[in-house]
């Protein structure tokens, strides 16, 4: 279950017990607000965090550049999704995603940056998927 490999970490970074108490996810938005930032923030095995992606303090390895990832929004669907919705072309759940991005973008004046998909990219974990939105 992704939950476990997620909520463990992120429960002892925030001070609760997630494991025991994974509900309290959903429905305290405390806890919730506390795990998102920890998901945003903490790199997850080979994964960079997403705040670094956005930041710009994510440079890819050759191992990034032989998987088709670079930096901008696509990567950051990768590190969330990756393992359901990466690597195998077009899929309506990131169009989605882009539509909301370029949306917000377009709200706050800022512009989106290049590499908004996954399609091409190589999963992070391929195989699997581990990311808290995949409950």
């Amino acid at each position: 279950m992704s939950s476990n490999f997620n909520y463990g970490p992120a429960g002892r970074a925030i001070g609760v017990d997630l494991l025991s108490n994974p509900d309290l996810v959903a429905t305290d938005a405390t806890v919730s607000f506390k795990t998102a930032l920890w998901f945003w923030m903490t790199p997850q095995g080979n994964k960079p965090s997403s705040h670094d992606v956005v930041t710009g303090r994510w440079a890819p390895s050759p191992a990034d550049v032989a998987a088709g990832r670079a930096p901008g929004y696509g990567v950051i669907t990768n590190i969330v999704n990756g393992g359901l919705e990466c690597g195998h072309g077009p899929d309506d759940r990131v169009a989605n995603r882009i539509g909301f991005y370029q949306r917000y973008c377009g709200a706050f004046g800022i512009g989106t940056g290049g590499n908004l998909d996954c399609y091409n990219q190589r999963p992070f974990n391929s195989g699997s998927s581990v990311g808290l939105a995949e409950q």
